[in-house]
Parts: C-alpha cells; structure tokens; sequence
C-alpha cells in the first residue's frame, strides 16, 4: 500500500494545489484503488475504480450525495492543465492532437474541449472543459502462469490474442507479457519485441524514457499509428514479436498481414466479450479465416479487474488453464 500511496501522491503533484489537499485527504485505502481523477468544469470532482464513480467532497471525503461534493471552477481545469503541460501546451501540440498527454509515471490524462482542425486534421484542444486522469499501475507478475501455455515445444511464440471488454485489464496483462518474453524469464534467449504504443499506455513513455517495465529486448514506437509502425517495425527493428494494443481496423489488419508474411509473430488485445464477438467483427474476419491466432486469452472482471476466464486454442477449444 505505500508504494500504492507513493504512485498517487506523485500523481496529484500535477494538479491545482486546492486539488492537491482534497485529493490528499482522500482515505488511504481508497488511494491504492482509484482508476481514474475525473476533473470537469462546473461538476463533482469525481474518481473511479472497480468500474463505479464516487463523488469527492471538499474534505476528502468519498460519498454518493451530490450535497457534498466539491464542485469544479474554471480555474481548477486551467490551473490544472498548465502543470500537466509544464506551463508550455504548444510543446505538447502533437499529444493534445490526439486527445491527451502522457505524464511521469506513464499517467494519462484525456482532454476534452472544442477541437480545432486545420490544414492537417485535428491540430489543437482549446476552451479545455474536462479532464480524465487515468492512473497507470503495474502489475508485475500477472503474466507469470501464462507464458508457458503461450510458447511451443520448439521455443516459438504462439500468436496470441487477448480478449477483453473495457477495464478489464488487458492492457495491464499484455504489458507483462511483453516484460516476461523480453526479459527471457520462460525462454532461456529472450525475444525481440516491437511495441507499437499508439496511446501511449503501454510502455507509458516521457521524454524518450519507458516509465513502465517492459523488457531488456523491447523497442518501442510511441504514439505511432498501428498501421505505420507494424511497418515500420519490419523494415528497421527486426523483431520477433509485434505487440499492440487494440486492433480493429481494415489498416491495421493489412499492415498485421504483412508482419506475419515477414516470419514475425504477434501479440495483440480487442475489445469483445467473448471469441464469438470479436469473430464478427467485418474487419477481423480475414485474420479467422486464415487462421492466425493459436492462443486466445478472455478476461472479465468475475474476480476483479484482470480475471481470466479461460484460454482458447487457435480452434476455440479451452487448454483447460485454471486461474488459482
């Protein structure tokens, strides 16, 4: 719990100081739990975890009565976003293009407001109204059972998608993954691996610095389009492994292709409740039909965030893995 209490007061160091003192009051035991410090102007301050919202009154406390909670001002957001951006937002334009900006720790926090386009698409965030601070917690070891039904007799990753609805800890659990193949804990060599971070979550990168642990052997492409970077990746990086974070789209799917055409294996989340789901999706019907997953691991939250259901073979038969 102190490491837990570390992490969060770190966190709070990046908002306003009224903020600050609120949040610091806020009871131990829930500061380990929180997922997110939702920041909205003229509303509650508000945080979640175990996918519920709580109210936050001026004192700390945690409540569900809209009496006693601490109501947002203007100058709680402004205040606010001009520390998350080191009081320099156009340095972060190419973040806050994308909807947010990583901070230490491997942090995220979502920006909303009026978008500005331009010449080149979305180039800017003003007027902002909300922020969304999601908390990045590792959590080393969850892969640790997995790995060995994840490797073949002959020292080959199998590719592997994991399936999870939201906040159900899949980024969490893919993350691990990579640090144990990276790290050769289950294979004597280790694999290269590829990571193609294009929010920012999984290696949770800051001034070119992984701020999460994600392997001796892993190269990262941050805030880089799916599509790009599984390109990227083949012609530069030589990898054994691609991973990434929720695939879907007809790009992603061509550029996947052509990584595996290239020998190299995969790692990859979707969002879905179950393999029947994610088999209907039009875009990833390809990826069925040939065939390219021998492993598919189902999360949900049967016993809390991260619990695995069960783990599939390529033809959707369970390997019979019990989560102890």
């Amino acid at each position: 719990m102190k490491n837990e209490q570390i992490i969060f007061n770190n966190l709070i160091e990046n908002l306003n100081g009224e903020l600050r003192r609120i949040l610091s009051n806020i009871p131990v035991d829930y500061q380990g739990k929180i997922e997110e410090i939702r920041l909205r102007r003229g509303r509650p301050l508000m945080i979640s975890y175990d996918g519920k919202d709580y109210l936050v009154s001026k004192g700390g406390e945690i409540s569900s009565d809209m009496t006693k909670a601490f109501i947002l001002a203007d100058n709680h957001i402004q205040s606010s976003f001009q520390i998350i951006s080191n009081y320099s937002p156009y340095a972060y334009l190419e973040e806050i293009s994308r909807g947010y900006i990583t901070i230490r720790g491997g942090h995220r926090v979502g920006i909303g407001g009026r978008v500005i386009y331009g010449n080149r698409g979305i180039e800017n965030i003003g007027n902002i109204s909300s922020l969304n601070i999601r908390i990045a917690r590792e959590v080393l070891g969850v892969s640790n059972k997995l790995i060995p039904h994840l490797i073949d007799r002959t020292g080959y990753f199998i590719n592997t998608l994991i399936i999870s609805p939201p906040q159900c800890g899949k980024t969490t659990l893919l993350r691990d993954i990579i640090r144990n193949l990276s790290d050769g804990h289950y294979h004597k060599q280790g694999y290269k691996i590829s990571v193609i971070d294009e929010r920012s979550e999984l290696a949770g990168m800051y001034n070119g610095l992984a701020q999460n642990q994600i392997g001796i052997r892993t190269d990262v492409l941050d805030a880089c389009l799916k599509s790009d970077g599984i390109i990227m990746a083949i012609r530069s990086l030589s990898p054994d492994i691609i991973a990434v974070d929720e695939i879907g789209g007809e790009r992603d799917i061509d550029a996947i292709n052509e990584a595996l055409r290239a020998g190299i294996r995969l790692i990859a989340t979707i969002h879905g409740d179950d393999l029947r789901e994610v088999r209907g999706k039009p875009s990833m019907r390809a990826l069925f039909q040939d065939k390219i997953f021998g492993r598919y691991i189902i999360l949900d939250r049967s016993k809390g965030v991260g619990s695995i259901r069960d783990i599939l073979d390529g033809s959707g038969n369970s390997i019979g893995f019990k989560e102890v």
